[in-house]
């Protein structure tokens, strides 16, 4: 047959090898991963030789902030940034939009508000607050992927977090519609007031690995006492490796991510004043950094998502960790943070398409993303992996270029980026994607 595109590369990552192969589109679709060397008919075909052929990444942790605070971010900057990553999907999160996505009137504004304006597929998340168990399963009807929780302050009043009675509520209730509750995992009763000021140490003191530990291990035993899908969001402390693996070992349906700025990143290395670096949960020390490393290696973290989460240069750049906000945006330039921090560590491509494309698709219920294979969607990215490049933030797509990463050198570069086959560029083709015809 003719094909309306094919892809030719020596550096194919495709069912769980690297190997040289052609990639054939047709109606959007990969109909067919063919030898390297094979004959194809298309109507264009392109090689791109040495560089590496990749499933469009999946980022199922991404706060775009519109409606309501689009100053922060907003749908048209975030997906050209995440196409500029080699980010094909992304999942948005239900808080620091105002509305948050608690219920389906909330919803509906979200879709409006991202309608024509996204580069690549969007999906989102729903929110679980205080007083909507009756929204949540009309929400999950509308196509929200599952539910966010916090168990601590957001950060913004309108997303208050859930109390312990509330969550088993809301535990239950997720367990018998079968949606997955995603989670903020910090215990408040081992928090201490941010500290103000410009020193590091005195904010990473404040939020100690030891409310991460306990609440994930609550987690554990809501998982295992309801049924309920849970998945931890930004694990950083690497105490709470052993639980994730005990309760995955016993059977509970308990999946974790981390971030890569718990991976490339570490405490020693934050300055005094720096409030870019500042994120909750905190960057850890070097030590709970290369444990993260291993439980990736091992399974026990199943994958690496952004936790895209921008604000104005007023409110990220303070100098003082007790005001600034607590969120890095890294969307664009997650691919070659971790690419860089995994090749220098022994582990392949292989490895990261399956912690920031597979794994999260699968998160996410997307059938058809993150996997070059018959039938998927031809979301494709071309990367060169030894490329480098300094990050520069003026080159960065998000809205506002502010980065802890400025300065860096960084191996491999996305060089291209195909969205259902199409080539992205500014054009908004991006789809609004609800759970089950994802």
């Amino acid at each position: 047959m003719r094909y309306d595109l094919a892809v030719r590369s020596t550096r194919v990552v495709t069912g769980g090898v690297e190997r040289p192969a052609t990639v054939c589109v047709q109606n959007g679709r990969i109909r067919q991963v063919a030898g390297y060397d094979t004959v194809v008919h298309a109507d264009y075909l392109l090689d791109v030789g040495a560089d590496a052929l990749l499933p469009g990444l999946v980022d199922t942790h991404v706060h775009v902030n519109e409606p309501g605070r689009t100053e922060w971010e907003g749908f048209a900057s975030a997906t050209r940034a995440a196409a500029a990553g080699g980010v094909t999907t992304l999942i948005d999160m239900p808080l620091n939009s105002v509305p948050p996505t608690v219920d389906p009137a909330a919803l509906k504004l979200k879709r409006e508000a991202a309608h024509g304006r996204c580069v690549v597929d969007v999906g989102f998340w729903g929110g679980a607050v205080p007083g909507n168990r009756g929204e949540l399963e009309p929400l999950y009807d509308r196509g929200v992927f599952g539910f966010k929780c916090f168990l601590v302050d957001s950060g913004v009043p309108e997303f208050p977090p859930l109390q312990p009675e509330e969550l088993v509520t809301v535990a239950r209730e997720l367990a018998r519609i079968g949606a997955p509750l995603i989670v903020h995992a910090e215990d408040p009763r081992w928090l201490e007031p941010a500290p103000g000021g410009r020193a590091y140490g005195d904010f990473l003191a404040s939020r100690p690995a030891r409310a991460e530990d306990v609440a994930i291990a609550r987690l554990a035993a809501l998982s295992q006492e309801t049924g309920v899908r849970v998945h931890v969001l930004h694990l950083s402390s690497a105490s709470a490796l052993d639980t994730v693996a005990a309760a995955k070992a016993a059977g509970a349906a308990l999946t974790a991510e981390t971030c890569p700025h718990y991976l490339v990143l570490a405490a020693e290395e934050v300055p005094d004043g720096a409030t870019q670096f500042k994120c909750c949960p905190p960057i850890r020390n070097d030590a709970n950094r290369r444990q993260l490393w291993r439980a990736l290696a091992d399974g026990t973290l199943d994958c690496v998502v952004s936790d895209h989460s921008p604000a104005t240069p007023q409110l990220k750049e303070t100098g003082d960790f007790g005001t600034a906000w607590g969120g890095i945006a890294s969307l664009q330039l997650g691919l070659p943070l971790v690419w860089t921090e995994a090749s220098r560590r022994g582990h392949s491509l292989v490895d990261v398409v399956r912690w920031m494309a597979e794994a999260p698709a699968r998160l996410a219920g997307l059938a058809r993303k993150g996997r070059i294979a018959p039938g998927y969607d031809a979301d494709l990215t071309v990367f060169a992996p030894d490329a480098e490049f300094t990050v520069d933030p003026r080159r960065l797509a998000h809205r506002h270029p502010v980065t802890p990463y400025a300065g860096r050198t960084l191996t491999g570069e996305v060089r291209g980026t195909w969205l259902r086959g199409t080539s992205v560029n500014a054009a908004p083709r991006g789809r609004l994607l609800s759970r089950g015809d994802a």
